[in-house]
């Protein structure tokens, strides 16, 4: 399927691209929300896993090329693909062409964690940088648990997604929030793990943020629809509580990494409280 969509956040190009769809049991990306309820935001197949898209994020910014996340890992062989009903009708390399860009032409990678699905193709298949001018900022607590995995969260983490890039020198480690270009900042939002970090960029009076899995998909934006995936999830609910009411103040156009279908969204108030999601008419194809 052809993707591409593009915003202007004020003077500032924002293109939204995909590598590849999946799917995820819905019970694990819907936590401790009954079925009855989950289901009517995200109908499941016969294997009970919900669509879900990989939607990273190119912003074309002071006559820089940024690219916030990479893609889904490759490499993983045909019992993985078969297990997360990954379908590859779009890349993210198709994706830069139709913008009528290559990978040599990425300044920077923003990676807000390291999961295979987040950071998979930070690689090749080489084991060499896939953006090979580009420097690649995490936070530094990620690259740490990366490094330090446990039983809950090693399956999440290829070390040939990203030990290349440390070995290669290109890490910018990042501690906290930080202003990366004028007007692009990280910060942490942690709870899905420890390292995450979301993407802010304000230009021209308008603000847009890349919330990484703290809202995974337009229908996790209820504060109660947090993943089972997620080590931390009451850090989850207090990071929601702390952002979401500042986001939707500020008229925010939030792009979440997996929705299936629609790249830009708004915050709007929930009658019963909180907030959900609704698509940004402002967008082109």
């Amino acid at each position: 399927m052809a993707w591409n969509h593009t915003r202007q956040i004020g003077e500032v190009k924002v293109t939204s691209l995909t590598d590849a769809s999946f799917g995820l049991d819905g019970g694990a990306m819907f936590g401790s929300v009954p079925k009855t309820l989950w289901q009517r935001v995200a109908p499941p197949d016969e294997l009970n896993r919900i669509p879900l898209r990989i939607n990273p994020l190119l912003v074309q910014l002071g006559g820089e090329n940024i690219l916030i996340e990479t893609g889904f890992w490759d490499r993983g062989g045909e019992k993985f693909e078969t297990i997360y009903g990954l379908d590859r009708d779009e890349t993210v390399f198709r994706g830069l062409e139709n913008a009528g860009l290559t990978p040599d032409d990425i300044h920077l990678v923003i990676n807000t964690h390291l999961h295979f699905d987040h950071a998979g193709r930070n690689t090749t298949a080489l084991n060499a940088p896939t953006f090979p001018n580009a420097r690649y900022a995490v936070q530094k607590r990620e690259l740490d648990d990366a490094r330090h995995t446990h039983e809950r969260n090693r399956a999440s983490y290829v070390p040939d997604t990203y030990e290349p890039i440390a070995d290669a020198g290109l890490f910018d480690l990042i501690d906290g929030e930080h202003e990366l270009r004028p007007g692009l900042s990280v910060l942490p939002l942690p709870g899905h793990n420890l390292g995450q970090q979301g993407v802010i960029l304000r230009n021209g009076g308008q603000t847009l943020v890349y919330v990484a899995d703290l809202v995974p998909t337009l229908a996790h934006a209820p504060t109660p629809y947090i993943m089972g995936y997620d080590l931390y999830p009451v850090t989850t609910l207090e990071t929601r509580k702390q952002y979401l009411p500042q986001w939707f103040e500020e008229g925010a156009i939030i792009c979440t990494p997996h929705d299936p279908q629609i790249p830009f969204a708004r915050l709007q108030e929930n009658p019963k409280g909180g907030f959900v999601a609704v698509p940004d008419g402002d967008q082109t194809a």
